[in-house]
């Protein structure tokens, strides 16, 4: 690579990206490239590294996909020319001066306990990072085996409520095997082009695994695409309690992460580091299925989820429709707000969606309910 480096131009050497709808071929110009082309993070992280999934993803004409990922956690600050502007774009306006805020008190939470009969099922997830270990783009298998050592060595330590068991994919027998994919905990190796491109299907499964404790309602994936996601989740509309659990144990997490002498990637100005930019800030997604058939019928329901900072997806996941009006929904922010406040946008969005719903199935009209543009606090925040 570097042979090749010497022998021509960063301007021979710049990506055609005239045909691109991301983040990266909007702010990566010419002269970026150059600037930064030769650079690398002191764990040999590159810009053409950084950048390739975009490259080889175009995106879609009418979504524009980010396009670019951090190899380990100097990425945005060697990188930072190209980076600023993406995050900034991605999080309606969040500047390279802005600072993040963290909020894990769920006694802060209003609210939370949503009507069962139409939200079926509440989660909370989020993602951590080892300080010091180069993420999933750039990792070394001994890397990669020494994130999930240490979370694992955390894990095991859990207790009470929290007790659970590690299944890694290497290892699990088929009945294990079968037992996670029955209780959809099971995660597959990435086939998305997106998630490819970026390396994070190497080696596949080494050192990956799902851990979860006795009750199946606190999840933790070892080295998918950040080194940990860690999830509450439970049956009915409870958020309160799901966003309760998912607060006191990755507390328990994190506090077992600091006594084995390491901790998480953290930064004032973006939060907690993650792979994508997307994920940046609190890393968190609240999200319901919610079975609102009627309302999701209606003209002004996708300006309805816009002003509420809502994002609607299948139940399925990205990319897949809806069935019999269930919905996946969730905060569509990441970066700049607390995590209670993101999920209160869920829950005082999700409910507002639930008594539209209940309107529209006494023939009632919803005008005077549909939210006219985002509250102030809410426009202050994006």
């Amino acid at each position: 690579m570097a042979a090749a480096r010497e022998k021509y131009s960063a301007d021979e050497d710049y990506p055609n990206l005239e045909r691109h709808n991301n983040h990266m071929a909007t702010a990566l110009t010419q002269s970026l490239y150059c600037k930064l082309r030769d650079l690398a993070t002191p764990g040999g992280f590159t810009l053409d590294e950084a950048i390739q999934t975009g490259v080889d993803n175009p995106g879609h004409p009418f979504i524009v996909t980010v396009g670019a990922v951090a190899g380990d956690e100097e990425s945005y600050d060697v990188f930072a020319d190209l980076f600023d502007p993406i995050i900034e774009a991605r999080h309606s306006g969040f500047k390279k001066m802005d600072k993040h805020k963290t909020d894990l008190n769920p006694d802060n939470l209003t609210g939370g306990d949503l009507d069962s009969n139409y939200v079926l099922s509440a989660r909370v997830r989020t993602g951590r990072s080892i300080r010091g270990l180069s993420l999933p783009p750039k990792c070394t298998r001994a890397e990669r085996r020494g994130v999930e050592r240490i979370l694992v060595g955390a894990l095991t330590m859990l207790d009470g409520d929290f007790t659970g068991k590690y299944y890694s994919l290497e290892t699990m027998t088929n009945e294990e095997q079968e037992q996670l994919i029955n209780d959809h905990f099971l995660f597959d190796k990435p086939v998305s082009p997106l998630l490819t491109s970026a390396g994070m299907a190497r080696d596949w499964p080494d050192a990956r695994g799902i851990w979860h404790n006795e009750a199946k309602d606190f999840l933790v994936w070892v080295n998918e695409e950040d080194h940990s996601r860690i999830i509450s989740m439970q049956k009915g509309g409870n958020m309160k309690e799901v966003f309760s659990r998912f607060c006191h144990g990755l507390e328990k997490v994190e506090s077992l992460i600091k006594q084995s002498g390491h901790e998480f990637m953290w930064s004032e100005h973006l939060g907690f580091i993650l792979t994508c930019p997307s994920n940046l800030g609190t890393g968190l997604r609240a999200g319901v299925h919610v079975k609102i058939p009627l309302l999701s019928q209606h003209e002004n329901f996708d300006t309805i989820l816009d002003h509420l900072r809502l994002q609607k997806r299948g139940i399925g996941g990205v990319d897949t429709s809806a069935e019999g009006g269930i919905y996946d929904i969730s905060n569509a922010d990441r970066l700049g707000w607390s995590e209670v406040e993101l999920v209160q946008i869920v829950v005082d969005g999700v409910q507002l969606l639930v008594d539209m719903e209940k309107r529209l199935e006494a023939g009632e009209s919803i005008d005077t309910l549909i939210p006219q543009q985002p509250s102030e606090r809410q426009r202050q925040n994006a």
